[in-house]
Order: C-alpha cells, then structure tokens, then sequence
C-alpha cells in the first residue's frame, strides 16, 4: 500500500527524482574513494617518506570532498523538495476527497480521523519520502560500492564483512516486525485522543454547567495513557535498534583489527589497505544503519498509507451523473414521489413514502416529532444524502441527473446548527455571493433582523467572526446565517429549523420582511413553533418517517390528529406569548 502511493505521488517529481539520484551518485562515488587515496597516503607517502606525494595527494582529497559537499547539499535539497511537495499533494488530495463526501461518509470515518489521516498520518508518509530520497537511495550505492572497494583491498576478511552484515540484518528485521502492529494501535489511539479532545472543545459549556470537569480529567488521562503505554512500547522496541548496530559495528572494528594485525605481521596485507577496509567495511554499515532509519519509519507510514488510502479509494454516496444536466436556470419546482431514505444497517427507513409538491411562491412547512425524519427530508432535497426509494425531481428532471454543483448554486440552506466561518461578517455573507456589494449585505441583514447588532460591533460589516461564530450570540449566529442565504439569492430555501434561537418578536418580524423577499422561491420551514408556520401554503406532518397530513393550517386543524396534538400542546404558551 505504502509503495502504490509513493510511487503514484512522486510521479509528477520525477525530474527532481533523476538529478537526486545523480547528486547521490557523485557523493557516494566521491566518499567511496576518499578511503582508496587515504591508504595510498599511509603506504606511499607515509612509509617511504614522499611528502610530495603527500601533498599531491592530499590535495586530490581535498577537491573530491569539495565535490562530494556539493552533490550532498543539491541531494539534500532535491530531497526535500520532492517530500515536501508529496506532502503537499497528499493533503491536498485529501481534502479535495473529503469535500466530495457525503454526511455519511463524513460519519463513518469521524472528524477526528479525518483530521489525523490529513496531517499526522500524511506527515508520517511524507518523513518516508524525504529519509527515502536522502538515505534510500544512497545506501545500496554506498553499501554495492564499499564492498567491490574492501573486496579489492582485501578479500580474506571477507567473511567478516557477510557475518556482520547479515546479523545486524537480521536483528533489524526481527525488531521491525514487532513494531508494525504497535505502530497500528499507537495511530488508533491518537484519533481516540483527538475524538475526546473535540468532544471536550465543542461540549465545554455542558461540562461546566454540570461540574463534570474531573470525569473529563479522568476520561482523558485514561486514553491519554493508552496512548503513551503504547507510544513507550513502541519507543522501546526502536531504541533498541541502536544499540544493535553500534554493537555490531564496533565488534567489527574489533575483529577487523585483530585479524588484520596478523596479516600485516606476516605482511600479506599493508597498514593502509587495512585502514581503508576497515573504513569500507564502517560504510556498509553504516549503509545498513541508514537503512535501519527507513525501518524505524516504514512501519508507521505503512499503517498511515492505509488510512489515508482508504480515504482516497472511498467513493462518495453523492456521486454526480456520468452525464450531468446542466440547465441554465431552475425554477425551483421541487416533486417528491413515494420517496424513503434508509440509513445503512438501520432496522427501519427513516422516511417512507413522502410525496409532495412545491413551487415558486409557495411556502411549505415541516414539523413533528423529534426523530420524525425532518432534516433527513430536507437534506434529501439538498442532495447531502441519496434517496433509497422514490424519485426526487426539481423542475422535472430527477435529481441524481442533475449536476450537483447546478443543484446547489440554486439552493440557499440554513442548517439546523448555525455555522459561521471565521473571518469578518461581510466574508460570512458573501459566501454564497463573493460579488455581493455592501448595500446587498446590509438589505439582507435588514431582512435578517440583523442590521442592530451589526451596526454596534466593532467595525460594522468587517467585524471579526471568530470560527463557529462562538463571538456572537445563537440568535444572532441564527440570523447571520440567514442573511447569508439570502445574499445568494436562490430559488430553493432550505431553513431546517433556523428561528428557534429567535424570540417570538424577533421571530415574527423576520418572516413578515421574508415574505416578500422570497416571492420567487420556493421555500422550505423545518420548525417547532406553531407560529412560525401557521400561514404556510403547504404544512406537511411526519411522524416516524410518514406523512401524516399535508395541508394549510385549517384544513390539518380539521382532519389531522397528529397535527391537532401538536397545536393544542403549544396553545397554552403561545397564548401567554
């Protein structure tokens, strides 16, 4: 898995990926030959006493480890810039593959996944690529190069060098595979880590107001924990890779000495033939250390490359057509036809059977029970999800024809929990609109009922909107949102519960300067008060995913029980309202 994404992501770099190869080339090349003019030095100039040698020599040294900086430094560099862009291109793909989901693929893998697939696990690939391009590929040159180098100084110490390479190999792989399955569970563990982070970010005024910050202490140290025993584990098992090769390697050095010392006594061997292959064998070692590197890395980066292919091959639920329509204007006629939605694995459909009509001018109202399937019917008209059953047209063409960015360019939605980006509120109201001049800002914050509270924030229009919008009030983030789709000025309305945060004043006002705002449109009202739909054209009444009743207000009042329940248990408070 690892290998079919590094290989598809470094395809774009594969220039950079050729002259890497080149600058390590030399520089191995070069460090492979320094030890070779080191032993002529001991031999030549040093036994015989030719200090000319020396020099000359000497200066030969110094020109070649000129060169081998150079080619070190253009490697590092390509290296880097090679590992940065995949990390780059990662995210970025990631992101792009997460915005074409739908809210069911977002629920199945969770935000906090999300979030550590895009950075924590695209970071643990991209460290790959980058000690790949800088060690990887200079370590089987180097490793290649030093033996043919040691085996023509010396071939009797031969079986030093194989005995060396292949136990510090050995134990290598041994430690690595113990680690793969640690590295697996650490990963789980950091999404679980992040999961009661947001949890206790997006919940902290619950948890005040109900005193339970030492449950979430206590909650939070217990996954914590999980996470360090397994981080300590993990640790361990890598920390003992070192002490392995430097155990290796010195036993060589050793060996190295008192084996050759016998052969320089019987003068089989010279001082610096000795020197320079005890040097090549320390670089092929330290070829397998560089390797041991990539082996600390690759296993973690293996179970990173899972996750974030597993984001990448998913398929988006919401898929546009093969052969999208693409009509220049919607009329906003939107048809339901005996349409159900069932959730995967769910015992029961969520909706079933609903059929209805809307047309521009036409308001249509929702209401029921909780759980009775009202934002689902209205995500269904906003495509977030795919009906199971039925057909769902607007302006007569089906909906899973339609291109679902025409679709959603003629659709204004307030969802039922406000959201405001950070940034300023004129950038949240032009979100739907970036063209939109400041006299259309303040026409919608007018109809929004919210020209007020604008007016008195510091700046007005370019005030800041901190993310959430956590700076302002539920009422006003509810009415900001609402200015928001109405600066995009769409045929479809979608407000899914949008005037609960309201007072029944405020309430009251903001519809009479809606009405005639959205003449036009087609307008669709999920709400819970009586009195926010009471003068609707349609009102449609779902209990347990059917449709109970549809009709005015008077007609449901005469011949719908489940609507007659819900008035007579609103009566009293409206009343006194």
């Amino acid at each position: 898995m690892l290998a079919r994404l590094v290989k598809q992501r470094l395809r774009p770099y594969l220039p950079y990926v050729l002259a890497l190869t080149a600058f390590q080339l030399v520089s191995v090349i070069a460090q492979l030959y320094l030890p070779n003019l080191n032993a002529d030095i001991l031999d030549v100039g040093v036994i015989t006493g030719n200090t000319g040698y020396i020099w000359h020599t000497g200066g030969w040294m110094l020109l070649i480890t000129a060169f081998q900086i150079c080619a070190a430094v253009g490697a590092a560099y390509m290296g880097a810039r090679i590992a940065m862009g995949v990390g780059r291109d990662l995210r970025g793909a990631i992101f792009a593959k997460v915005g074409s989901f739908s809210a069911r693929e977002v629920n199945h893998f969770g935000a906090p996944s999300l979030i550590t697939r895009s950075t924590n696990d695209v970071q643990q690939v991209q460290m790959v690529v980058l000690m790949g391009c800088t060690l990887m590929i200079s370590a089987p040159i180097m490793m290649c190069g030093g033996v043919v180098m040691a085996l023509k100084e010396d071939v009797g110490l031969s079986w030093l060098m194989v005995l060396a390479v292949v136990v510090l190999g050995t134990v290598i792989s041994l430690i690595v595979r113990k680690m793969v399955p640690g590295f697996r569970l650490m990963q789980k563990r950091i999404d679980l880590v992040n999961r009661v982070m947001r949890e206790h970010l997006s919940g902290v005024r619950v948890i005040r107001a109900f005193v339970r910050e030492p449950y979430e202490r206590e909650r939070f140290t217990r996954v914590n924990n999980s996470l360090t025993d397994v981080a300590i584990r993990v640790g361990a098992l890598m920390m003992t890779m070192f002490p392995s090769v430097f155990l290796v390697m010195n036993a060589s050095t050793v060996a190295i000495w008192w084996f050759g010392s016998h052969q320089i006594d019987q003068g089989s061997v010279q001082i610096g033939s000795l020197t320079a292959y005890m040097t090549y064998l320390i670089q092929i070692l330290m070829s397998v250390m560089m390797a041991t590197f990539m082996f600390m890395m690759i296993p973690r980066a293996a179970v990173a490359s899972e996750r974030i292919t597993e984001v990448l091959d998913t398929e988006p639920s919401v898929a546009p057509p093969k052969t999208p329509l693409r009509p220049s204007r919607l009329r906003g006629v939107v048809e339901l036809q005996d349409v159900s939605m069932e959730y995967p694995g769910a015992d029961a459909p969520v909706l079933k059977g609903v059929s209805l009509r809307a047309e521009p001018g036409q308001t249509v109202a929702i209401v029921g029970s909780t759980g009775s399937g009202k934002t689902t019917l209205i995500s269904l008209i906003a495509r977030l999800f795919d009906t199971t059953a039925g057909t769902l047209k607007v302006d007569g063409i089906d909906i899973h024809d339609l291109d679902p960015d025409q679709l959603w360019g003629h659709i204004g939605i307030v969802p039922q929990k406000a959201y405001l980006f950070s940034g300023t509120v004129a950038s949240n109201l032009r979100y739907g609109n970036p063209n939109a001049t400041d006299d259309q800002l303040w026409a919608a914050l007018d109809v929004a009922q919210a020209r007020d509270f604008v007016e008195h924030m510091d700046g007005g229009l370019d005030a800041d909107i901190s993310q959430g919008g956590t700076n302002v009030s539920g009422g006003q983030r509810q009415r900001l949102c609402i200015a928001r789709a109405l600066v995009a000025r769409p045929t479809i309305y979608l407000f899914d519960d949008s005037f609960s945060a309201l007072d029944l004043a405020t309430d009251r006002r903001l519809r009479a300067a809606l009405a005639p705002h959205v003449t036009q449109a087609t307008v669709f009202v999920v709400a819970q008060r009586i009195s926010t739909i009471i003068t609707a054209d349609q009102i449609v009444v779902l209990d347990d995913g059917a449709v109970m009743g549809i009709g005015t207000h008077d007609e449901l009042l005469l011949n719908c029980e489940a609507y007659q329940e819900i008035v007579a248990s609103q009566l009293g408070g409206e009343d006194a309202a």
